[in-house]
């Protein structure tokens, strides 16, 4: 499934056009009874979540745009859902960023799943892969590999992933190299659910703390992480943010979703 299936099985209100790319907007229960039939139907589906930032990159990047139209959109913090009240009306539904929604599908999941996990350092996955199994005991968790390899151990990776073939397939390399490599190595002989996670795998070990919860209720974890990490994301934070919203304030009242998607058809 991807966004134009989402869009026929939906309906077009549940596809809100952020920058040009689709995100759908779905209740958190909802989404987690989507991704749960997929797997057992067994319905090949890229899944990725739209922030701010990824926005940013897809605005200009063309590769990435592209990439990003063959995957299930969900979306991840108060910078798209601002977008969302200001080009809709409305806000989304659900925050449904992967950070808390991936562990509570996996937690909400009864039927026994195999997880493959790809990304972030060795000993991040391999903690990462201990807190999921003491979340979800009903799932089978394996780390396939860092994130931290060459173009050349890419086939051996490729192969052993097959030979998981994993129902789920967490892939933690960060934006836009995850779902790019989704998009050129992974298909339904690999896997069902190949989700784009960031840096999910490294909260989840706890080398990257989470914000406190009264910070995350109030929709300013990215304030913490840009407190912790300043060097890294003033940039995404500090710069990015406001060019994004300049950005959905341009599609808003000029029309313009992203020169990275000039030339393609509108409604794609």
């Amino acid at each position: 499934m991807n966004m134009h299936t989402a869009r026929a099985a939906f309906g077009v209100d549940s596809l809100k056009s952020i920058l040009g790319i689709s995100v759908l907007a779905i209740r958190w229960d909802d989404a987690v009874a989507l991704l749960a039939r997929l797997i057992a139907e067994r319905r090949f589906t890229k899944v990725s979540f739209l922030n701010a930032h990824n926005a940013n990159v897809a605005y200009t990047d063309p590769v990435f745009a592209e990439a990003l139209d063959d995957f299930l959109i969900l979306p991840d913090g108060v910078g798209v859902d601002l977008a969302a009240k200001l080009l809709y009306g409305t806000w989304f539904p659900d925050n449904l960023n992967g950070t808390d929604f991936i562990p509570a599908f996996l937690q909400a999941s009864a039927r026994p799943l195999t997880v493959g996990l790809l990304g972030a350092t060795q000993a991040n996955a391999e903690a990462a892969s201990k807190k999921l199994a003491a979340l979800a005991l009903q799932h089978r968790f394996v780390v396939i590999h860092d994130g931290y390899f060459s173009p050349a151990e890419e086939p051996a990776i490729v192969d052993r992933i097959a030979r998981l073939r994993p129902d789920v397939l967490l892939v933690a390399m960060g934006v836009p190299r995850q779902e790019l490599w989704i998009a050129r190595h992974i298909d339904a002989r690999h896997c069902t659910l190949p989700i784009a996670v960031g840096a999910l795998l490294d909260f989840l070990s706890g080398a990257v703390p989470r914000a406190p919860l009264w910070m995350r209720r109030l929709r300013l974890e990215w304030l913490f992480r840009l407190w912790i990490e300043p060097s890294r994301l003033w940039r995404r934070y500090v710069v990015g943010n406001p060019v994004f919203l300049w950005r959905v304030v341009g599609q808003k009242f000029l029309g313009r979703p992203a020169p990275a998607r000039s030339g393609r058809g509108a409604g794609h």
